[in-house]
């Protein structure tokens, strides 16, 4: 079982330590308080420091003076190359307006594990691309038994990840503390199963730092 943990100290000023699996972010207010967490922990476990955060997880991060990037750009071109589409085709959007989806939609596929292993990479992009959240959660609905219509939505989403491929989060030094949430609901929106539809967003004054779509 994988674990994922964060360990916070706050005393003066607060320091952080982001543990998933062998992998460690270390961050704070105070310098010299991360150099003496860093160097006890060099007692206890073999470390190796790789200098200031550039990537976690598939996870870019670039620092500027006016903040934060956070993006999957590599991971989109992992992801578009085993796709291999076959075109060089972008699109606008990553889901028609006012699409429904039937799971008898088309002939179902002769094998669905491409369809599961990209919605499954879509999931996991959609940390950092909450654009594209609502279509993935519409296409994971239908892993168990995916059609043709239901694989061209999924490449639409790949077509349009590949015109916005630079596209980042961005958190600006400047910004506020103040917290602001969005939420939306439908009633028994779902054409198959007639259950409603949840999302929300937050934001932390100009940054949006957590969004769901849920059914």
């Amino acid at each position: 079982m994988i674990q994922r943990c964060l360990f916070t100290l706050l005393l003066v000023d607060a320091t952080l330590l982001l543990l998933y699996v062998d992998d460690m972010i270390i961050t704070g207010d105070d310098s010299e308080y991360i150099a003496f967490v860093k160097a006890r922990l060099r007692v206890q476990f073999l470390m190796t420091y790789l200098g200031p955060l550039r990537y976690f997880l598939g996870i870019e991060v670039s620092s500027t003076p006016d903040g934060f990037y956070i993006s999957q750009e590599k991971y989109i071109q992992d992801l578009l190359a085993h796709a291999a589409l076959g075109d060089e085709r972008t699109i606008e959007t990553p889901m028609e307006l006012n699409v429904k989806l039937h799971p008898a939609d088309g002939d179902t596929l002769p094998d669905p594990t491409r369809y599961r292993h990209l919605v499954g990479s879509l999931v996991y992009l959609a940390v950092t691309r909450p654009d594209i959240s609502y279509p993935v959660h519409i296409l994971s609905q239908f892993v168990s038994a995916p059609t043709t219509v239901h694989y061209s939505h999924l490449l639409r989403v790949l077509r349009y990840l590949r015109g916005t491929i630079t596209r980042p989060l961005f958190f600006p030094c400047s910004s506020s503390l103040q917290l602001q949430c969005y939420s939306y609901a439908t009633w028994a929106s779902d054409p198959s199963d007639r259950r409603s539809l949840s999302a929300y967003c937050v934001f932390l004054g100009g940054s949006l730092i957590a969004w769901k779509t849920k059914k």
